[in-house]
C-alpha cells in the first residue's frame, strides 16, 4: 500500500520532508545501524514522490553523516560514534544550519541571553519562595522520602481543579487532571500516545520549536496552519481538517509563542466547533496565561469543549518558580488513561517536593499579588526594547502579553553570519527557521525581553543592532 503523498507545498523542499521521515525512523531505531536502508526507487514509490526527491534526500543523510553507501547495495545506518563532528563548532550557529532542538541555543552561555523566554530571577520574590520551601518541609517531614503518584499529588490536583473551575469554568475533576514536569514532557507524552508514523498533524506557523522536533521524533507528516496578528484563516483550518483528517493541531492561542499574537474568543469557540465536527484533537498549550498587560486574555478553548476534543496544556515553570518546573494536562477520562499509562512508564510522578512547594506557594495571597507586579515589569521590558528597536525599519506587532517580539529583519540579512557574529559578542537569540514547521522564515527572529533586567535589555538592544547593520541588515 502507499503512502499518502507529500505535501505539494513548496515543492522544492519535498526533498527536505522525505529526510525529515528517514531521519526521524533513524533516531526512533526503525532502522538499526549497519541495517540497509529502503531502495530509492521502494521509498518513492511507498511515499509518491519523483526518485530524484528521495535520491536527492538520501544524498543530504549522507553528506550530513547519518547514513553510508555501499556500492551496488543501497544506503546504510552509520553507527553513531562514527558520525562526524559538525562543520559548525559554535552551538548557536549549529542550531540554525542544521535545525537542531532549542536546547542547543540555550546551552549557549552570554551575556545578553534574548534567546530565554523565562522571567528574569531577580523579579521573583525570593525570600519569600525560600522561606516557604523551609514551611513544607514542616507541613510535610517525610516528603522527601515518598514518591508522588504518576498522576500528581491529589492535594495539588484538588487544588487547581478548584482554580480552574473558578477562573475559567472548566468543571474539572482530580481524575481529569495530570502534573508534569513542565509543559514540554506533555508534549512530549502526548505525542507518544497519540501520533505514529505519518499521521497528519497540524501545527502553527510559525510555532514553539520543540513541539516541531517532537512530532518529527514520533515520525508525524506536518502540515502548517498560518497565524497572523487576527488569527488563523478558518477556511484553511477547515479544509486541511476535511481533507488531510489530522490525528490533531498543537497550537498555543493566548500570547502565543513566538508571535505574541492572541487569537479571540470567536475563533476559540468556532475551533472546538471544528475539531468536534472533523474529529480532530486540539492540544491547547497556555504557558504564559497570567502574564497580560492590560486586560485579561480571552477563556482558552478547553471552557469551550462539551465533547473532549480539546487538551489543556499549563506550564506554571516560565513565571512562578522555574525550578520547580510544574506543569499539568487536563482533559477527559477516556483520553488520561492512556496519558496516565505513558507517564507511568517515563517515570514515578513529577517531584512531590516540587508539587507540595508550588501548591502552597502559587495559592498563597502574597504570590497572587506578585503576578501583577510581575507584568508591571515585563511590560516595562517591552516597551524599553521596543523603544531602542525604534529607529530601525524592522518589522513586529507589539504584544498585549507574554515574554517575546517576533521580529522581521530586512531581506538583505545574512542570517548564518549573524548568529555567529552575535555568540562572539555574547549576544543570543532564536531563528525563525527553527520555529518554522516548514524550515523558512530565514529573515525571522525572536528575541525576548523577559530574562534580561532593564539596563541589559538597552545595552543588548543596541549591540544587537549595530551587529545586523555592520552585516548589511538595513
Amino acid at each position: 500500500m502507499k503512502r499518502h503523498g507529500l505535501s505539494s507545498i513548496h515543492a522544492e523542499k519535498l526533498f527536505e520532508q522525505v529526510y525529515d521521515y528517514l531521519l526521524s525512523g533513524i533516531r526512533r531505531g526503525d532502522w538499526k545501524t549497519h541495517e540497509k536502508l529502503p531502495s530509492v526507487r521502494a521509498l518513492a514509490l511507498e511515499m509518491n514522490v519523483h526518485r530524484l526527491t528521495v535520491f536527492k534526500a538520501y544524498q543530504l543523510l549522507k553528506q550530513n553523516g547519518y547514513v553510508y553507501v555501499k556500492d551496488k547495495s543501497g544506503y546504510f545506518v552509520q553507527p553513531s560514534e562514527l558520525l562526524p563532528a559538525g562543520p559548525w563548532n559554535d552551538p548557536i550557529v549549529s542550531a540554525y544550519v542544521q535545525k537542531s532542538h532549542l536546547s542547543e541555543i540555550h546551552q549557549v552561555q552570554a551575556t545578553y541571553q534574548f534567546s530565554k523566554a523565562l522571567i528574569d530571577p531577580n523579579l521573583l520574590p525570593n525570600l519569600y519562595f525560600s522561606e516557604y520551601v523551609k514551611r513544607v518541609f514542616d507541613l510535610y517531614p517525610k516528603v522527601l522520602g515518598t514518591y508522588s503518584t504518576a498522576q500528581g499529588d491529589q492535594e495539588l490536583r484538588e487544588a487547581l481543579c478548584r482554580y480552574y473551575t473558578e477562573r475559567f469554568r472548566f468543571y474539572l475533576t482530580p481524575e481529569e487532571l495530570m502534573v508534569t514536569s513542565g509543559s514540554q514532557e506533555a508534549i512530549d507524552l502526548i505525542a507518544r500516545v497519540l501520533v505514529k508514523p505519518r499521521d497528519v498533524v497540524l501545527l502553527e506557523r510559525p510555532t514553539y520549536s520543540p513541539a516541531i522536533d517532537v512530532f518529527l521524533r514520533q515520525g508525524a507528516h506536518i502540515l502548517s496552519v498560518e497565524i497572523r496578528q487576527h488569527g488563523y484563516d478558518l477556511e484553511q483550518v477547515e479544509r486541511l481538517m476535511q481533507t488531510h483528517k489530522p490525528r490533531l493541531f498543537y497550537l498555543n492561542p493566548t500570547f502565543h509563542n513566538p508571535t505574541g499574537y492572541t487569537v479571540s474568543r470567536e475563533q476559540r469557540k468556532r475551533l472546538v466547533e471544528l475539531a468536534e465536527k472533523y474529529q480532530c484533537l486540539l492540544i491547547e498549550d497556555d504557558p504564559c496565561r497570567d502574564l497580560y498587560f492590560a486586560k485579561e486574555p480571552p477563556l482558552p478553548l478547553f471552557s469551550y469543549d462539551t465533547a473532549g476534543y480539546v487538551i489543556y496544556l499549563r506550564s506554571f515553570s516560565k513565571y512562578v518558580a522555574p525550578g520547580l518546573g510544574i506543569g499539568t494536562i487536563a482533559c477527559r477520562p477516556s483520553l488520561m488513561a492512556y496519558l496516565l499509562s505513558a507517564k507511568a512508564l517515563s517515570d514515578s510522578g513529577t517531584p512531590l517536593l516540587n508539587q507540595k512547594i508550588f501548591l502552597h506557594y502559587f495559592f498563597s495571597e502574597r504570590m497572587q499579588q506578585h503576578l501583577q507586579k510581575l507584568r508591571t515589569a515585563l511590560a516595562i521590558r517591552r516597551d524599553i526594547m521596543e523603544e531602542e528597536l525604534a529607529a530601525t525599519d524592522w518589522e513586529w506587532s507589539s504584544p498585549t502579553g507574554g515574554f517575546n517580539l517576533w521580529i522581521k529583519l530586512p531581506d538583505s540579512t545574512p542570517m548564518e553570519k549573524l548568529l555567529g557574529t552575535c555568540m562572539e559578542q555574547s549576544i543570543t537569540f532564536v531563528p525563525g527557521t527553527i520555529c518554522d514547521p516548514r524550515r523558512e522564515l530565514a529573515t525571522w527572529i525572536r528575541l525576548s525581553y523577559s530574562y534580561l533586567n532593564e539596563q541589559q535589555l538597552r545595552e543588548g538592544i543596541r549591540k544587537f543592532v549595530g551587529q545586523v547593520l555592520a552585516l548589511g541588515g538595513e
